[in-house]
C-alpha cells in the first residue's frame, strides 16, 4: 500500500473554530491509513509551513481540516500551487460549499429546493423579518461548519441575540426558515450517494454538542424511508453536490418536511471522520469499513 500512495500527509488541526474536531478526525484517519499499510504522517498546518510538504517529499495529502482555511478552498489552492495531490473537492467547489449564502443562490438558480431565507444585517428589523419568512428560523453564520454560531429562533425577541452570536463567527449572517420534519444526511463517496441517515435529537436542533459529544442523538441507517423516497432524496443530493462542482466525497444535509418534500440545507466537502461522524456510518451500512473508506478517499486524491 505504501508503494501505491507514497508518503501521505494527513492534514489536521489548523486554525479554524473547528480545530478540536479536525484533530479528532485526523487522528482517526491517520490510524486507519497506517493500519492499512499506508506511509501516513500527521501534519498540522498551524504549526508547520506547507512548503514542508515539498521539502519532506510528501506525495499526497489527505485533508481532514474542517472550517475556514481548510475547507474553504484556501488549503486546496496552496496544495495545487505546490503540486501536491489532495483529497476532496477542488478550490472553487470548496469555496462555494463553505459559503451557505452563495450555495443557496446557485441552488435557487437551478431550481433546486432550499428553505426561504434572507441575509441579516445590523439594520434588519426582527419583526419584519419574522413576518416575511415566518417562525421558527435558523440564524447561521454563512461560512462556519459544525453548527458553530447557529441558533434556532422561535420568537422575535430572540432574533437579535441570535444575530449577535452569529456575527462572532462571520460578518455575513442568514436567517433561514426552519423546516419541521425529518432531518437527513446523504454521504457521498466517489461522487455517488451512500444510504441515507435519519437524525433524531432531543436537543432544540442538531447542534455542535449533538453532533460530536451527546450520547442521546439517534442515527437511523438504513433510514427507514420508503425506497422510492430514499432514491429521490439521494438523486437530489447528488445533483446538489455536482452543481457546486464538488467531487470525491462529502455530505449533503437535507430536511424532509411533513408533506414529503425535501429541502437542501448545505454541503460539507470535508465532513467529520470521528466516532460520532456520519460518512463512516453510511459507509458501514454499505459494507465499507472505516479503513477501506479512508483508503478509497485517498485513492481519489487529485490536483486541480
Amino acid at each position: 500500500m505504501s508503494e501505491k500512495f507514497g508518503k501521505v500527509a494527513v492534514l489536521m488541526g489548523g486554525r479554524s473554530a473547528e480545530r478540536e474536531i479536525s484533530l479528532k478526525s485526523g487522528t482517526m484517519v491517520l490510524a486507519a491509513l497506517i493500519k492499512s499499510g499506508v506511509d501516513a504522517h500527521a501534519f498540522d498546518p498551524r504549526d508547520e509551513s506547507l512548503e514542508t510538504l515539498k521539502s519532506q517529499r510528501f506525495d499526497r495529502a489527505f485533508i481532514a481540516l474542517h472550517g475556514r482555511l481548510g475547507e474553504d478552498g484556501t488549503i486546496q489552492g496552496a496544495l495545487e500551487y505546490l503540486g501536491v495531490p489532495y483529497t476532496g473537492s477542488g478550490v472553487m467547489a470548496s469555496a462555494l460549499a463553505m459559503d451557505k449564502w452563495r450555495t443557496k443562490l446557485l441552488w435557487q438558480a437551478a431550481g433546486l429546493p432550499t428553505p426561504p431565507y434572507e441575509v441579516m444585517t445590523a439594520r434588519t428589523d426582527p419583526a419584519d423579518l419574522a413576518k416575511r419568512i415566518g417562525l421558527p428560523l435558523m440564524v447561521k453564520p454563512v461560512r462556519e461548519g459544525s453548527s458553530i454560531g447557529m441558533s434556532k429562533v422561535t420568537s422575535v425577541e430572540k432574533l437579535a441575540p441570535a444575530y449577535e452570536l452569529a456575527t462572532r463567527y462571520d460578518e455575513i449572517v442568514i436567517a433561514e426558515r426552519f423546516v419541521e420534519g425529518t432531518e437527513l444526511t446523504a454521504a457521498i463517496l466517489d461522487g455517488e450517494p451512500l444510504p441515507l441517515i435519519r437524525l433524531e435529537t432531543p436537543r432544540v436542533f442538531y447542534d455542535y454538542e449533538a453532533k460530536y459529544f451527546a450520547d442521546d442523538t439517534r442515527y437511523i441507517c438504513p433510514s427507514g424511508l420508503p425506497d422510492e423516497t430514499e432514491k429521490y432524496v439521494q438523486r437530489q443530493a447528488k445533483t446538489a453536490f455536482r452543481l457546486l462542482g464538488c467531487s470525491g466525497w462529502g455530505r449533503v444535509d437535507l430536511m424532509l418536511d411533513r408533506e414529503g418534500s425535501s429541502w437542501l440545507l448545505e454541503v460539507n466537502t470535508i465532513p467529520g471522520m470521528t466516532d460520532h461522524s456520519l460518512v463512516p456510518m453510511a459507509a458501514r451500512a454499505r459494507g465499507i469499513s472505516f479503513e477501506d473508506l479512508c483508503v478509497r478517499i485517498l485513492e481519489s486524491a487529485h490536483v486541480g
